[in-house]
């Protein structure tokens, strides 16, 4: 066979095929391109020659399945296009990609039998670590990763399961904080609006803060309308401003909620913010920081979250489970008094 016709090849070659082109013994290629082995300066040019030619990558997976730093990461979650999601899923990968780990990406979305059979092939693959995201994945896939020995590290699922790593916000601090922002900015009326889709961080976003309002005596008025969604944020505002004692400061359990909040107060209920009312979200998405909403929020570390996350896979520690609680860091604009 001719050079020629090795390079109109449009598929991945084998070692054997490279041995042959380059005229080679098959234990020579092998050799080449094992770090630290002994090749000829000249058995390496053609072996390279030769790989170049026929597209020939090594099967690194099929290498390195014995191997614990060579096996992929899985990463699991749900809602990924959402800017909180996405933003984390940004961090986790690249620092991943650093650390030269594959990285599988499982979205929860697809319902839970198409992930499961998602899941199995992560596990026929003999991913190293499942990392799984805040949202919607369910426990069923969870338990599933778990039983098979693998590691499993939750990002703000609290604690949930046992024998997972956790990764985690300290919400009960950081809603105490956001509950007396708003009454040191004068508000008497406060309202919560929280996410139905009962997700564990949404939920204890929720809690924690009716809790910080139970232990200073205050009445808040909850909703919870829809999914975590701008969409959401619209229709509580059209729910909680239509009544005559509407509500001067609210919290939203997402950045994404204050945003349809703001745009519904502001253009159908013409309230200046924060003059008529105070607003603060949670998770400085991107948009927090556009001039149209300029929102007071709290900021998820979340470099520091997917680099612990991240040390967790590359260099587990003996103790299992570990747990990294984090602080949110309070952004303050111009949504609050």
């Amino acid at each position: 066979m001719s050079e020629s016709s090795y390079s109109k090849n449009s598929g991945f070659s084998s070692a054997a095929e490279v041995a042959q082109l380059a005229g080679v013994s098959r234990s020579a290629v092998s050799r080449t391109f094992t770090p630290g082995s002994s090749v000829s300066a000249e058995t390496r040019r053609k072996v390279l020659a030769a790989a170049q030619t026929l597209n020939y990558h090594v099967n690194h997976l099929a290498r390195g399945l014995s191997k614990e730093a060579s096996r992929p990461v899985c990463i699991l979650g749900g809602n990924l296009a959402a800017p909180y999601q996405a933003s984390l899923l940004e961090h986790l990968t690249r620092r991943l990609n650093h650390a030269g780990r594959a990285v599988m990406v499982i979205n929860t979305d697809d319902g839970e039998e198409s992930v499961r059979e998602a899941v199995q092939q992560t596990l026929n693959y003999r991913s190293t670590a499942t990392i799984v995201l805040s949202g919607k994945p369910p426990g069923t896939l969870i338990e599933t990763c778990l039983q098979s020995g693998q590691q499993v590290i939750l990002i703000n699922r609290m604690g949930q399961f046992e024998g997972a790593d956790n990764i985690e916000i300290d919400y009960r601090s950081t809603m105490a904080d956001a509950l007396d922002l708003l009454l040191t900015a004068g508000c008497q009326q406060i309202a919560l609006v929280s996410s139905s889709a009962r997700s564990p961080s949404m939920v204890l976003r929720e809690t924690r803060f009716l809790d910080a309002a139970a232990e200073r005596g205050i009445n808040v008025t909850l909703t919870q309308p829809g999914s975590a969604s701008y969409l959401t944020g619209v229709t509580a505002a059209r729910a909680l401003l239509s009544t005559e004692a509407h509500p001067d400061g609210v919290f939203c359990v997402t950045d994404l909620i204050a945003c349809g909040f703001i745009d519904a107060a502001r253009h159908e209920f013409g309230l200046r913010i924060p003059e008529d009312i105070s607003i603060i979200g949670f998770d400085d998405i991107e948009q927090a920081s556009w001039l149209g909403y300029g929102l007071t929020t709290f900021a998820q570390p979340l470099a520091e979250m997917a680099e612990a996350a991240c040390q967790l896979v590359i260099a587990p520690t003996t103790e299992t489970p570990s747990r990294r609680v984090f602080n949110a860091l309070l952004v303050r604009r111009s949504t609050l008094g």
